[in-house]
Order: structure tokens, then C-alpha cells, then sequence
């Protein structure tokens, strides 16, 4: 894809489908760099006649440009959210931003362009940047900003970018709430107007938000309509906020930081943000994360093309109960199965027999694993097996070795208290002490063990979050803890390039586009009731691939609801993503582990088209309704049908696929139906009818059905 002059002063970032078009309206001082139009892909020819300012018709106590700006700042005739906020020397805070030039450039999958901004009178140098890379529809953009000047400035809010969103007759709004065990909640409501905020105040993502917006008109569905869409590429506190002035405009900005810290920029220094992406689609909320998977895989991830092993984890199975024996018997268990990777969890460590004590110290209980943990993971390898590990490197317990030899090493304030949660305080990461402490015991664990994969935790929020030896750059703690855990998981990988990395932050309290650029799945949730997965796994994939998704089959009743769920229904639900097994299979009946055993070579059948394919959601609302999840890839397509009520008589009682080709048959090669043909064009008007979706039978009724195109009808 590529950026073009349009102009002397405007350009147009153009993509396959989409054209996002910007520039500088105004001369001189008063010179803005606006976005002019953001949708369907126009001809070349055509760019020039969208660069018009928009009409105005209102009064002296608004700006006629409020939201147009790519970065509004605070200052000037601006009432509106400012993505930027800076306060000089002598309590200065109006910013006055001309434009200075523009720098094209190359990048090594596409182009990008800086658009340069100063403040001369104060030295501040800001560079608005846009880049446009092959093989995505997603635009990416960033701010970097440098003090040129001769004295300090503190900013008070820096975004990542502002995004206008073109006007239409009404304005709604998608994204997703939740807390712990109750992650990713879709919601979908009328954009109201005035200022609509999502954040993060935890130092994380956090479980109650996740850092992405979409925007329609109302009239998008699944498959249909228009939609815009915005996300932040950061893994720390964070916050989005929609704007919808009361004349119709609507704009979307979004950065690393809520309210309350500020970042001290001294003479020469200079900060950069992480990237905002936005995308726009006109196939609905199905193919806009579509076509955010599809950017996910090929620009985001460190391995996209790999297929995701099926797991074991022992922590349900154990909790902290753990010693080599019982480990050893959980791993041929799980080999039986046809596991890949077992994963061993909390509690293998220092004086770990609870949560109030050892964590920090990295080395094998010497009570449980006297002779360490060679011998459980060799076993592990000649089972046919790779070995993983559950760590928590950001936190410590006051009751252990690392905090009697370290405590300046966690976040604190001098003269306050340090409150625990889950019996845990944080270690700063923005110190280099801790980075080069975490980043030797993690490699030399991996190396020891010939570890494959990684389950990284981090349990708890920022709080008393000092940094007393940082003087004026103390609030830098907020941006560097998570550069610092970047940068700890970018050198394990540059040193153990085979190393794969599991995100979790109690479930799925770490999930963005920042963190998987260094790992390979997301921990989605704590909570593995298959039913309430259902709603977590359907907001999650309305930005996140299935390949990240990590999801696992445990224990009926379940050990967080209670609810009894048929091993069946669990293990389609877990197929969803990248499936693993959490339960304790010491306790399974000779029949359920005969049926894992099945539905794990199922799964791996299917795998690629679950973690590569093309994502359709299908039918009523996952786990309240008869639902479906769809994946196409080449000539396969895999459908998990889901019905989790027998007393639901409500339509569609077929399910109609998506995304086949309407003029080719398919065969349907698994189940009762099997060998059957059908015409791509029936199966995505008519549809199926399939047992799960009968209103008639059991509660938790799933199913599994594979189709191939085989010829033109």
C-alpha cells in the first residue's frame, strides 16, 4: 500500500480498500493538520476533490474545526479533548503548533510519512506519523515529541493519535467491558454526545476494558454496513475517548495514560507513543475483525504461521500441592491424550506452598523437586512432549528472599504504606537492576530445562506506584514498567529464538496489540466454564485472532460456577482457539479420557483452519442461544455449533454459512451427513439443518462439521 502526495500539502494513505486522506488546512500560525476524509477507497483522480474544510453554520463559543485535527492540543479557541497537553516554563499551558514540513519515508513493509509540528517559542518539536504497510487495511500512527527548547516541559497528556469519524445520521458505538472471570463483554449502544471514555488505571490493560472502539451508523450488522474502528497498540494504563459534538462530528483519540501522572521532558530529551490503529470496513463487524485478524498474523505476531500445540496445565489439577510424582503422573496422563505441551504451574518454586510466600524466588522447591526439575521435564520429552513453566516475574511477596535482600525494588512512596493484594507488591521494571535480574534467572530457567513455553502472569494492579529515585521522571514509571517488560520478553526471545511466551495477567488482564508482538497467546480468562466462555470468546474475537486465544477444558462441575457441563460441549468450545486441558485427570472416568482422547485428534485435524482460517460468527448470541463459530481456509471450512438450551424454539433453526463460494459445491465429510454435497449458494442462504440446533433434546448439545469444496456446481 502506499501514501500520496495529493497536493502540495495533503496526502492520502491508501490501502485495498480504503483511502484515509490528511493534510494542512490554514497558513501560518494557524496552520492545522487535519483529516479530510477516512472510507471507501477513491480513485486518484478523485482525491483532490475531498479536500474541502467542512461547512460551519454555528456561533463565536465553538471552533468551526473542533475534532477535524489529527492531534488537537490543549490551547488556542480548542475546548474539545486535546490528544496533547503540555505545560511550559512559568506555568505556560497554551500550545501553539505550526506546521515546519513533512518526511517521507520508506518502511520495511510499506511507507510511512512524518508530519513535522513546533512550537518555536518553546523549543517543543512534534512529529505526527502515519504509516501504511503491505497486506493490511489497518492504517498505523504514532506521535514522537522532543524538547528542543532550553528549559524542562511537562506533558500532561500525550496521545497516540485522533481519529475522525465521518459524519452519518446517527452514531453507535462497540466495545467491551468486564472484571476478573468476566472478561470482554460485548456491548453495542448509541454513541451519546458529549465525551465517552474507556480506560485503564491498573498499570495494565486491566479485565474491566480493552484499549479498542468501533463506531457505525447504526445500521451495521454482523455482515453488513460500515464500520470504523480504533485501537491502541499498549500493554499499560491507557485511555480512549470518543467525542460526539452536539453539530454531529465525532473523533476518537487514544493514549498511554489516565488521569494523574504527568512526564517531565528535560532539554534534548524526547518520547515516542505507542501506534493507535485504525481500520475501516464496509462487510460489517464480521469482516472489520476479519480484517483485524488478518493484520494480527501478519504484522503483529512473532510467529504467526505455527500452529498453537494443544496443552496441559496442572494447576487445577494440584493447585499448590505439587511434587515431582504427582507431576510425572499428570504428564503420562496427559501424553495418553495426545498432548503437546504440558505446562507446569504456580507453586514449583522457593518456599511456594500458598500465595502469601516465595514468590521472587526462581529456583526449584527443594522439598518437591530435590534434584530440581530435570528429570520431570526429560520425562516430559520422552513422553513426546515439550515442557513449559507458569511465572510471575513483575511481583514479589514480602515474605521471601528477593524482598529481605531488595525492597526498594517495588513500586512505594517514602512515608507510606505498601499494600499487598493477593499477598503481592509489584517490582518496578523501569528500573535496570530489575530488568537485568528478571532477564537472567527467566533465560537461565529456559536454557536449564530446555524450556519451550512460557505462562508469564502478572496478578495484581499498580498501587503506592513511587519510583523515589527517579526525582521529576518518577511518573515515567507508568510508560517504562511496561517498555521494561518488553524489553525483558523481546531479549528471552532474541537469546532463545524457540521460546514461546504465554500473556496472562490473572485471565485476560493483559490483552492488546502491544503485548502480542511479543508473545504467541493471550490466557483469555480464569473463568474456563464452557458456557461463560462462550460470551468472553465472542468479544475477544472481535479483534483478536483464534490463534492467541488460549482455552482450556476443565472439571465438570466447573471450579469457578459450579455449572455441570457435558465434556463434549467443553472440548467445542475450547476448539474455538488454541485448546488446552486444565482438568484433573487423575479423576476422569476410563470413558471421558477415551472421548478426550478423540476430541483432541479432532481438534488437531481442524487446526489449522480454527488458528488460520477466516472467522464467520454465526447465529443467536454465544451461550445464550443457538450460536455457531465458522472457519474458512482454502478449500476447508470447520463449523462448532453450539446449543446450550433445549427450551430455545426460537429461529433460525438452520444454520447459514458464510463466506463460501456460491458457485462451488461442498462436501461435507465428517458426521452423520458425511459425503453429502451442497451448493455453496444453499448453504449460505437455505443453511444446515444440524442436531445441535434442534429445539428439541438435551441441554449443551455441540457439534463439529467439516465441509471441502471439491468442484464448481
Amino acid at each position: 500500500m502506499s501514501i500520496i502526495p495529493v497536493g502540495e500539502r495533503t496526502w492520502a494513505a491508501v490501502t485495498a480498500t480504503s483511502t484515509y486522506l490528511f493534510g494542512v488546512e490554514g497558513d501560518g500560525d494557524d496552520g492545522r493538520v487535519v483529516q479530510w476524509y477516512w472510507g471507501p477507497r477513491l480513485p486518484e483522480a478523485a482525491l483532490a476533490e475531498a479536500v474541502r474544510p467542512r461547512s460551519w453554520s454555528g456561533s463565536g463559543f465553538a471552533d468551526p474545526r473542533e475534532g477535524d485535527e489529527l492531534l488537537p492540543v490543549d490551547g488556542g479557541r480548542r475546548w474539545g479533548v486535546p490528544s496533547l497537553q503540555a505545560t511550559y516554563e512559568g506555568g505556560v499551558r497554551s500550545v501553539e503548533l505550526a506546521f515546519a514540513g513533512a518526511v517521507p519515508a520508506r518502511a520495511a513493509d510499506g511507507e510511512e510519512i512524518e508530519l513535522v509540528l513546533r512550537d518555536e517559542a518553546y523549543g517543543l518539536r512534534v512529529g505526527v506519523h502515519v504509516r501504511c504497510a503491505e497486506d493490511t487495511d489497518v492504517i498505523e500512527r504514532w506521535v514522537t515529541v522532543a524538547n528542543e527548547g532550553a528549559a524542562a516541559v511537562r506533558l500532561g497528556r500525550l496521545d497516540s493519535g485522533n481519529w475522525l469519524i465521518p459524519e452519518r445520521p446517527a452514531c453507535r458505538c462497540t466495545g467491551v467491558f468486564g472484571e476478573w472471570a468476566r472478561e470482554t463483554q460485548l456491548q453495542r449502544a448509541e454513541l451519546p454526545v458529549g465525551e465517552t471514555t474507556f480506560t485503564s488505571r491498573t498499570g495494565t490493560t486491566s479485565h474491566r476494558a480493552n484499549p479498542w472502539i468501533m463506531i457505525d451508523a447504526g445500521d451495521a450488522t454482523e455482515e453488513s454496513g460500515e464500520v470504523w474502528s480504533v485501537a491502541l497498540a499498549w500493554s499499560g494504563s491507557w485511555r480512549l475517548t470518543a467525542q460526539h459534538l452536539p453539530g454531529g462530528t465525532v473523533s476518537v483519540t487514544a493514549g498511554f495514560r489516565h488521569d494523574g501522572p504527568s512526564w517531565h521532558l528535560a532539554p534534548g530529551e524526547s518520547l515516542r507513543t505507542p501506534s493507535v490503529l485504525g481500520l475501516y470496513s464496509d462487510g460489517g463487524y464480521g469482516a472489520a475483525g476479519r480484517a483485524w485478524h488478518r493484520h494480527v498474523r501478519r504484522h503483529v505476531l512473532p510467529a504467526p504461521d505455527e500452529d498453537r500445540p494443544v496443552l496441559y496445565n496442572s494447576w487445577e489439577a494440584t493447585g499448590f500441592d505439587l511434587t515431582e510424582a504427582g507431576q510425572l503422573d499428570l504428564a503420562a496422563r496427559a501424553a495418553a491424550l495426545g498432548v503437546e505441551l504440558f505446562v507446569v504451574d504456580d507453586g514449583w518454586f522457593g518456599a511456594r506452598d500458598g500465595d502469601s510466600r516465595g514468590l521472587g524466588d526462581w529456583w526449584p522447591n527443594p522439598e518437591r523437586f530435590p534434584k530440581g526439575l530435570t528429570r520431570l521435564f526429560d520425562t516430559v520429552r520422552e513422553l513426546g512432549m515439550a515442557g513449559g513453566l507458569w511465572v510471575e516475574p513483575e511481583m514479589v511477596n514480602p515474605d521471601s528472599d528477593l524482598y529481605r535482600r531488595h525492597p526498594g525494588w517495588v513500586l512505594h512512596y517514602p512515608r507510606r504504606r505498601r499494600d499487598t493484594m493477593r499477598n503481592q507488591l509489584v517490582l518496578n521494571f523501569a528500573r535496570d537492576d530489575v530488568r537485568a535480574w528478571a532477564t537472567g534467572w527467566l533465560d537461565t530457567l529456559v536454557r536449564e530445562y530446555g524450556l519451550a513455553y512460557l505462562k508469564w502472569d502478572m496478578n495484581r494492579g499498580f498501587s503506592q506506584a513511587g519510583w523515589p529515585d527517579a526525582g521529576d521522571r518518577a511518573d515515567m514509571l507508568w510508560i517504562e514498567h511496561t517498555r521494561g517488560v518488553y524489553a525483558v520478553m523481546d531479549e528471552l526471545r532474541r537469546r532463545n529464538p524457540a521460546l514461546r511466551i504465554e500473556s496472562c495477567s490473572g485471565g485476560g488482564g493483559r490483552a492488546d496489540l502491544g503485548i502480542l508482538r511479543r508473545t504467541d497467546q493471550v490466557w483469555t480468562s480464569d473463568n474456563t466454564d464452557a458456557r461463560d466462555r462462550q460470551g468472553i470468546q465472542h468479544g475477544f474475537s472481535h479483534l483478536y485472532p483464534a490463534n492467541v486465544m488460549s482455552a482450556w477444558v476443565t472439571d465438570s462441575p466447573n471450579p469457578h460456577t459450579r455449572r455441570e457441563v457435558p465434556l463434549r460441549y467443553r472440548f467445542h468450545v475450547a476448539m474455538a482457539g488454541v485448546l488446552g486441558i486444565g482438568g484433573d485427570l487423575t479423576r476422569w472416568s476410563a470413558e471421558d479420557l477415551a472421548e478426550a482422547r478423540d476430541l483432541v485428534a479432532a481438534y488437531k485435524a481442524i487446526r489449522p483452519v480454527v488458528q488460520h482460517g477466516r472467522l464467520y460468527r454465526l447465529g443467536g448470541t454465544p451461550g445464550q442461544a443457538a450460536s455457531a463459530v465458522q472457519y474458512v481456509l482454502g478449500e476447508r471450512v470447520v463449523v462448532l455449533a453450539y446449543n446450550p438450551f433445549a427450551l430455545d424454539k426460537r429461529a433460525p433453526r438452520r444454520l447459514r454459512l458464510g463466506g463460501l463460494d456460491p458457485e462451488a459445491a461442498y462436501e461435507v465429510v465428517t458426521g452423520e451427513a458425511g459425503g453429502s454435497l451442497w451448493h455453496g449458494r444453499t448453504l449460505m442462504s437455505v443453511g444446515l439443518d444440524l442436531p445441535a440446533w434442534s429445539p428439541y433434546g438435551p441441554d449443551y448439545r455441540s457439534g463439529l462439521l467439516e465441509l471441502r469444496r471439491v468442484e464448481k456446481a
